[in-house]
């Protein structure tokens, strides 16, 4: 029987995707002589999802999307200040007054920039569409005859999802670094306490800075994988996870609100700033990925326990 007739009609790309796992899948397994449980067939069924999230075209449109940001950012500071004008003088991402003397800060900019709303909507389309996608195409059940189980499924899915944060933030930010050399001067960088440092450190400080905002994302993440195994519409897991960012930006940004700000897991996501001061304060950047530790233990809890009673045959 053909691939497009054992999926139906109208599935042949998610049947592919789905197809292309189970393959993946099989050859981890063949290469621990057929052990359900060996590690080189974990590693396996984790590389053939990371191969099917990567391939996508939206997942690629969503990484150009942000690659763009920190061009255009850049390339709309060089135009307000070439007549002599001062950048963020109407507002905008921190770091950008800095900009003009130092490119290195555009990455600290456009990563201020994209991480309240550009960079988690990413991830929740990516995190909401893992499982909720695999059900609408019909493909979920494919998988799930390799004997993967469902736990090493999801956490196959979750590493994916972790993977793309972080090669979202580093688009970002490569492209920010790109932007600010071919636009303004690098030299030593200035931090926020007003002491000096060489370069070579400011870059170092512009990768832990990639690091933490990258997992400023592993909560968020976790929350739209549990979302995802709530729906069988990829759809409406993604909307549902990006309308559940928008409302906590919301009450994140509500003064009257304030007694719940440090229970919401954007609360510290601009913490990373505290990296560039001298010496660097780790108390927000702490309690940050504590937040985010804690949000992924119990949203991927209830993934968990949702996924595994899940009914993959309706």
């Amino acid at each position: 029987m053909s691939r497009a007739e054992a999926t139906g009609p109208g599935v042949d790309d998610g049947a592919d995707e789905g197809a292309d796992a189970v393959r993946g899948a099989d050859r981890g397994r063949a290469a621990t002589g057929g052990e359900r449980y060996g590690l080189w067939w974990t590693f396996g069924f984790f590389r053939s999802e990371l191969l099917t999230t990567f391939r996508r075209w939206r997942t690629l449109a969503l990484l150009a999307v942000l690659a763009a940001v920190p061009v255009l950012i850049g390339i709309a500071v060089k135009i307000e200040t070439s007549g002599g004008g001062s950048a963020g003088e109407g507002g905008g991402p921190a770091f950008l007054t800095q900009v003009t003397n130092n490119g290195l800060f555009l990455v600290f900019a456009a990563l201020a920039a994209t991480l309240p709303v550009f960079l988690p909507m990413t991830v929740g389309v990516i995190a909401g569409d893992s499982v909720a996608g695999e059900s609408a195409a019909g493909t979920l059940r494919y998988l799930l005859v390799v004997p993967a189980g469902r736990t090493r499924l999801l956490l196959a899915k979750y590493a994916a999802a972790l993977t793309f944060c972080l090669a979202a933030t580093l688009v970002v930010a490569v492209f920010a670094l790109a932007t600010g050399a071919a636009l303004f001067p690098l030299g030593d960088v200035t931090t926020i306490s007003g002491t000096t440092i060489s370069f070579g450190s400011g870059l170092l400080r512009a990768l832990l800075v990639a690091v933490l905002v990258a997992a400023s994302l592993v909560g968020f993440a976790a929350i739209g994988l549990f979302v995802s195994t709530l729906t069988g519409s990829g759809i409406a897991a993604m909307a549902a996870t990006v309308g559940l960012l928008i409302t906590v930006q919301i009450v994140d940004s509500i003064p009257q609100l304030g007694a719940v700000h440090a229970y919401l897991f954007s609360h510290y996501w601009l913490s990373f700033a505290d990296v560039m001061r001298a010496p660097v304060l780790w108390d927000d950047v702490v309690k940050n990925l504590v937040s985010q530790a804690v949000y992924a233990l119990v949203f991927g809890s209830a993934a968990w326990a949702r996924f595994s009673t899940k009914d993959v045959t309706a």
